[in-house]
């Protein structure tokens, strides 16, 4: 697709900024053919599972008109290398899907430097895609490895499991608010935090060594309570969280302990680890803890179902429990299609 407004041109839009990096990073032996033909080739190890996740970005709903195209670039492939990394598998390539307002050489050169540096990261190339004129939008598609009948899903939990979650949260929507005028925050607080809305790490190790410890885990998305509740349908279970355990930062716990529940609870845009595991595995969670040198907090634990629907009942820090009014608000995840 080529116009006046557009000198690079699609195709050269995509030898410029992408296929020069993408051939340059081509060493993964899982990967048979790269970018540059109808379809790339991805031959899985003997013994082997290809693990495949796909998320769209779309400005105006996922980030703010005119972010910082580089710290984009990484975030788009953050979110979904933390995919990859709530299953245990270990990242191989990519596909990018690219539609553009138009093509502005220096959003480009900015997007493709994050995006690669990301990817340089985790060893994870790109191997194919497509680009098109419209409002910007980013879908990704990452490809990852993981040992047959390893993969972590959603419905392995049992009642009495360990209910862990990775780093702090609350952060993102902390920044969130801030940038909106939410939320009073002094510039300095600010500085200190961004990074978590805007630069998310992919917990790519602690997924691949949680392969036999986890029983069930996810990646922290569209808020915590929220994303456990899949957890929680998918196995059969219920839980109990406890509000004060949930990891906050010091910048969070500022704030009113209201918002620190809100946002910690449901803010979204963590990309932290949610998983269970059974209790017997404490010890080597908070060894594992020691050597990634990341945070794992035991929030609370599943319960056997009560009833036909998953239920989190929620502990506040006097151990009592959390009205359902007050928990309905809580466990209310992000909605892509809500207003």
């Amino acid at each position: 697709m080529q116009s006046p407004s557009d000198p690079i041109g699609e195709f050269g839009l995509i030898q410029r900024f992408f296929k020069t990096g993408a051939n340059a990073m081509q060493s993964n032996s899982s990967i048979t053919l790269g970018i540059g033909d109808d379809c790339a080739l991805l031959r899985p190890a003997t013994g082997e599972e290809l693990a495949i996740t796909t998320d769209m970005l779309v400005e105006g709903r996922h980030f703010l008109p005119g972010a910082n195209p580089e710290l984009l670039g990484r975030k788009a492939l953050a979110v979904n290398l933390s995919d990859l990394a709530a299953m245990g598998a270990k990242p191989v390539g990519f596909t990018l899907a690219l539609a553009l307002p138009k093509a502005d050489s220096a959003w480009l050169e900015g997007f493709s430097k994050g995006l690669f540096a990301m990817a340089n990261e985790h060893s994870c190339s790109l191997v194919g895609g497509d680009t098109t004129a419209g409002p910007l939008n980013i879908c990704i598609t990452a490809f990852g490895n993981i040992p047959t009948g390893k993969a972590i899903r959603r419905s392995g939990a049992k009642a009495g499991d360990d209910i862990w979650v990775s780093g702090e949260l609350g952060d993102a929507r902390l920044t969130l608010a801030a940038l909106h005028h939410e939320v009073s925050l002094p510039e300095l607080d600010l500085k200190q935090i961004e990074h978590r809305m805007h630069q998310p790490t992919p917990r790519v190790e602690l997924g691949i060594q949680l392969r036999d410890i986890a029983t069930a885990a996810l990646d922290i998305s569209d808020g915590l309570l929220g994303d456990l509740k899949h957890i929680l349908k998918e196995s059969q279970v219920d839980a109990q969280i406890f509000l004060d355990q949930i990891p906050k930062s010091a910048i969070l716990l500022k704030q009113s302990k209201a918002i620190q529940n809100q946002f910690a609870a449901c803010g979204g845009d963590d990309y932290e680890i949610c998983f269970t595991a059974p209790s017997h595995q404490r010890n080597i969670i908070e060894k594992l803890s020691n050597s990634l040198h990341l945070s794992l907090t035991r929030i609370g634990q599943t319960t056997a179902m009560k009833n036909a629907e998953a239920k989190v009942v929620l502990f506040s820090d006097d151990g009592n429990p959390i009205s359902d009014s007050d928990t309905t608000i809580l466990l209310k995840s992000f909605d892509h299609f809500a207003s």
